[in-house]
């Protein structure tokens, strides 16, 4: 899909962010921050003409079963079918439409369909653990997906990352691009994860659990969860790049 070649206006600039709402950038309990974040203070480069104007999303238009991860294949994922809505927002609670929610998960087994991931788990041929969606004129987006495994992962000793879902959204430019995590209601694992927990404010981590909704479960088929997106402001969604 392409953007409009008519410039866009700029930017408008936000006050900072309250303390405690999104990760630090070096957060020791996450060993693997010690080696990737900066250690300068960020630049920040002003968006070009190309970044405002040019294609945002790629060449291909978002398809038709690109939101639905369980009939991408000739077959059904194996695994728990899960409905997830939501609406993306911004800080005074309009909605923001026509933006670009990409999402990648592990399978029912919490194995990644990646070459890196070669735990001992099993792969899922009918799963590829992919979507992308555009939010509608209210902001809202829907995805059916199948609910994630826990996995193991070696930041230390019987390390096991909850259940959870990567959100990506995209704004006016690919330089604009946010990344989330959404996680599911009563996970014990929540309360042993050091990614999640590096957000300092109890209150502030819970705005990355999803919500069990009954209205958007569909019956004998698949559960619902509801999980909103705010990219600013008091409630704002913690994110890992800003």
């Amino acid at each position: 899909m392409h953007s409009s070649m008519a410039p866009r206006s700029p930017l408008p600039t936000f006050p900072a962010v309250a303390a405690g709402v999104h990760p630090p950038a070096d957060a020791p309990e996450y060993r693997a921050t010690a080696l990737r974040h900066p250690t300068q203070p960020l630049v920040i480069m002003p968006q070009t003409l190309t970044e405002v104007c040019g294609p945002v999303f790629g060449r291909e238009a978002v398809g038709p079963l690109d939101h639905d991860l369980t009939r991408q294949h000739a077959g059904a994922p194996a695994g728990q079918r899960i409905v997830i809505e939501g609406r993306v927002l911004d800080e005074d609670g309009r909605p923001v439409p026509h933006t670009l929610i990409e999402v990648w998960q592990a399978n029912a087994a919490g194995r990644y369909a990646h070459q890196v991931d070669q735990w001992d788990a099993p792969l899922d041929a009918n799963f590829s653990g992919a979507g992308r969606t555009l939010t509608d004129g209210d902001g809202r987006y829907r995805f059916v997906t199948i609910r994630p495994g826990a996995y193991p992962w070696r930041n230390h000793h019987n390390a096991w990352r909850p259940a959870h879902i990567h959100f990506s959204l995209f704004g006016h430019a690919f330089l604009t691009r946010l990344v989330t995590q959404m996680y599911f209601p009563g996970d014990p694992l929540l309360a042993l994860d050091p990614i999640f927990n590096a957000i300092p404010d109890p209150g502030v981590r819970a705005r990355l659990v999803s919500t069990f909704d009954l209205t958007l479960t569909e019956p004998a088929f698949a559960l619902g969860y509801r999980f909103d997106l705010v990219l600013r402001g008091r409630v704002g969604t913690p994110m890992e790049t800003r």
